[in-house]
């Protein structure tokens, strides 16, 4: 019996993002997303340094597997998750998941109290990992991807549920 060399991998660590890391972002960036939704080097790097934003990084072996990207608006309660995305040899290992869990963490450590993302209402498989993962609609922008492709808006509650 062989073994999938996805399976033979080592474990996603998270970490912070880091200047180092933009190089990789960008490419993962450029693999995952449609031009009009890619993030700059530029932006990246404000992103990375900016107190209102926190980059996780999935690292496996050394190398950028994926990442999570949530931003803070001063005196608000909600966090956004602006991205979330795993390279193509790194899918199917529960980095989003973890990658998730993460940013969720991030933002309860902040005081949000909810956390708010925009997907594609033609990705099905993210919509179900965020479904799955305790998000609910909200609503709906038009046209917002590639100016043809409508996003849903979801949303979760982050407060902990109280022990019985």
């Amino acid at each position: 019996m062989t073994r999938s060399p996805t399976r033979s991998l080592p474990p996603a660590k998270l970490r912070r993002g880091r200047l180092a890391d933009l190089d990789a972002l960008l490419a993962l960036e450029r693999d995952f997303f449609t031009a009009d939704h890619v993030i700059s080097r530029r932006s990246f790097r404000n992103f990375i340094t900016s107190p209102r934003s926190a980059l996780i990084v999935a690292d496996v072996d050394g190398k950028v597997a994926g990442c999570a990207l949530v931003n803070y608006r001063q005196g608000s309660r909600r966090g956004r998750l602006y991205t979330i995305s795993v390279g193509r040899e790194f899918q199917r290992r529960g980095i989003a998941r973890q990658l998730m869990a993460a940013a969720e963490a991030s933002a309860r450590r902040r005081g949000c109290r909810f956390m708010r993302l925009e997907v594609r209402a033609d990705d099905a498989g993210a919509i179900a990992l965020y479904e799955s993962s305790g998000y609910a609609r909200f609503g709906r922008r038009h046209r917002y991807y590639d100016k043809r492709i409508d996003a849903l808006r979801l949303e979760k509650s982050l407060a902990r549920p109280n022990p019985a």
